[in-house]
């Protein structure tokens, strides 16, 4: 393999290695996804992996890599613009007690590729927001490849707009009285109906 080949914004595979003054060093790609992923309970790593989990569940396309600045997080096979958000109760940290469930709900500024520049006010651009909950709290089982170890929460943009305003979160219990969980097989389904219904209501 080519050394310099593949090091812009392209679908990785792992084996690209790093390298120094022409000389390939021992370190590839795969040795650094190990070393900064592997901790799924990582706040940081656990978003972007629920984002993962949703978009293999909608159908979107996880041929290409993942844009840090889009105004929604992915783009279903209906194409659905949807924002995923994620919570757990268990911590990469020690804990006294599970942690509080909160997601955020927070509008804001999109972001243009084309202009390079962020529109003036904050909103919702997405059509539906998925709340992803990791719920098991046993650190002695959790596993967060294991999809049954999570559920599902689908509401419409206009419904987060209509209720909650400019609302920065919204708290697992008030989800709750929204709308039920779905398993990652309903997932897809509750997608489509929530979007589809929003969009009948407002016709």
């Amino acid at each position: 393999m080519n050394p310099k080949a593949g090091y812009g914004a392209n679908l990785k595979t792992g084996s690209e290695s790093l390298f120094h003054s022409g000389e390939v060093l021992p370190f590839t790609l795969l040795h650094f996804w190990q070393w900064s992923l592997s901790d799924l309970l990582s706040n940081a790593t656990r978003g972007r992996f629920a984002e993962f989990i949703v978009a293999t569940a909608l159908g979107s396309d996880v041929s290409q890599f993942r844009r840090e600045w889009d105004s929604f997080d992915l783009l279903s096979r209906e194409g659905i613009k949807t924002e995923v958000k994620s919570a757990a109760y268990l911590q990469s940290w020690e804990q006294r007690k599970p942690s509080k469930i909160r997601f955020s709900i927070k509008p804001a500024r999109e972001y243009s590729y084309e202009t390079n520049v962020y529109v003036e006010l904050p909103a919702r651009t997405a059509n539906v927001y998925v709340f992803c909950l990791f719920h098991n709290a046993d650190k002695t089982t959790a596993n967060l490849l294991d999809l049954g170890q999570w559920e599902f929460y689908v509401l419409s943009t206009p419904f987060l707009n209509a209720e909650y305003g400019s609302s920065g979160s919204i708290s697992l219990k008030v989800l709750q009285r929204n709308c039920k969980p779905v398993s990652y097989s309903m997932l897809a389904e509750e997608v489509n109906a929530c979007h589809n219904l929003a969009v009948a209501l407002q016709a």
